[in-house]
């Protein structure tokens, strides 16, 4: 080999964002002939499945999240960057940050989703979402302010809509949230308080459909309502929400709930990659890409993840789950490779869906695997082992599997930190 050949240049690979998607992308090519810079707002990755759990105090935020850092650090080809992107000149083939800009080979791009209010920006100051760890540590001051309020509060109707926690959305987000809410005031609140009784707050669910878990089957829909109820939580179906702000909610059927919590889990959005990119997208502004999840046209820009609307041969869409974003990692990586050895893999992306889990509360959650469906305790069981397995970090997986066998056994929650201000 000439000395001309042992210097020429390797494969850049730049990957724009670090949730399941990028991550997995990086760490499949951690061993490949190229140079991988992953590019991210944040130090770290997080665990999104578990964040209702900290806006709850059920678990701290550092258990659900690792330094991206710490992450690749074994692998001598893979760079971060902490860094905003702004866009992206396909013509230059180079990624847009502040004042600088980072030449690519291959691009890709996975920066998942944030909060759609379906045109009512205005709602999001009244209703946050929850999507960052900031989202889930003011929800959690939220809450936890609340019953600090009503405890000093001397006018009873106002002591009664500061414990009046409404939460929109009957998807995953809001069954876990509302479990978890009336969980933290029936059982590890309980005894806290001396001028109110915890135990007496309203935790409201709306939904706009017909029944709550949308994608599972209908029965399990069933389970997931009668348990949210005996946990005292109150299910409305089939009223969408018209008006929302500081005091609380008003519904299509004209019903109102005088509410100082509201948490939305209603509707996600993608990022602002079809922007950058000048693509085609889908309603929820998700970039429309080939089988190959290559952006039309443009054989080297890849988009995976939340960013991307991904059509499979059988005419499904792919949905926005941790492991559909896992695998498109993984498969764009494979792609890579084998572009970079000078082939060409041909075999479109598939997504292997394996099954729908959610839990309601201690003990209680159902399974969706196709082939069988659970509920109950072994439900329960395999959610918590699946959540945990997916973990990224040793010291993450035995921080929550400690922090929940000493909930299981005591009813306690052991971060329920008021951070911020406390007006």
């Amino acid at each position: 080999m000439s000395r001309t050949e042992r210097a020429a240049p390797r494969p850049r690979v730049v990957i724009v964002g670090a949730g399941f998607g990028g991550l997995n992308a990086a760490l499949a090519l951690g061993k490949a002939p190229v140079d991988v810079t992953v590019i991210d707002r944040r130090n770290y990755h997080l665990f999104q499945p578990l964040l209702y759990q900290v806006a709850t105090a059920g678990l701290a935020p550092s258990d659900v999240a690792s330094p991206i850092r710490a992450i690749v650090k074994r692998h001598q080809n893979i760079k971060v960057l902490l860094d905003r992107v702004t866009g992206v000149d396909l013509a230059s083939r180079e990624v847009l940050m502040a004042g600088r800009r980072l030449p690519y080979d291959y691009l890709v791009i996975a920066t998942g989703a944030r909060h759609s209010y379906f045109g009512n920006d205005a709602w999001e100051p009244h209703a946050p979402g929850l999507k960052k760890i900031e989202d889930a540590t003011e929800i959690r001051r939220r809450v936890l302010l609340a019953f600090e309020k009503a405890e000093t509060a001397e006018n009873a109707e106002e002591r009664k809509a500061l414990l009046t926690f409404a939460v929109i959305g009957g998807g995953p987000t809001g069954v876990e949230m509302a479990g978890a809410i009336a969980e933290l005031a029936h059982k590890a609140l309980a005894r806290d308080f001396r001028n109110v009784n915890p135990a007496s707050a309203r935790v409201v669910l709306l939904e706009s459909g017909p029944r709550l878990l949308a994608p599972f089957r209908p029965h399990l829909s069933a389970i997931v309502r009668r348990s949210l109820e005996r946990l005292g939580v109150e299910v409305r179906t089939g009223d969408a929400v018209t008006q929302c702000g500081e005091h609380g909610v008003t519904l299509a059927s004209g019903a109102r709930i005088e509410a100082r919590t509201i948490v939305w889990g209603a509707g996600v959005a993608a990022s602002a990659a079809a922007k950058w990119l000048g693509a085609a997208k889908d309603k929820a502004g998700r970039v429309i890409v080939e089988p190959d999840l290559t952006l039309p046209g443009h054989r080297d820009v890849f988009v995976i993840g939340d960013t991307a609307s991904i059509i499979q041969t059988n005419g499904r869409s792919v949905p926005g789950l941790a492991p559909a974003a896992k695998q498109a990692g993984n498969y764009v990586a494979e792609v890579i490779v084998s572009a970079v050895a000078g082939a060409r893999l041909t075999r479109p992306f598939v997504y292997r869906h394996k099954g729908d889990l959610a839990t309601i509360g201690r003990g209680a959650a159902v399974a969706d695997f196709g082939w069988i469906t659970l509920s109950g305790r072994l439900a329960w069981f395999t959610w918590g082992m699946a959540h945990v397995y997916f973990l990224i970090g040793f010291r993450n997986r035995i921080a929550v599997l400690l922090d929940w066998l000493w909930a299981y056994m005591s009813f306690h929650r052991g971060a329920r930190l008021i951070t911020g201000r406390t007006d």
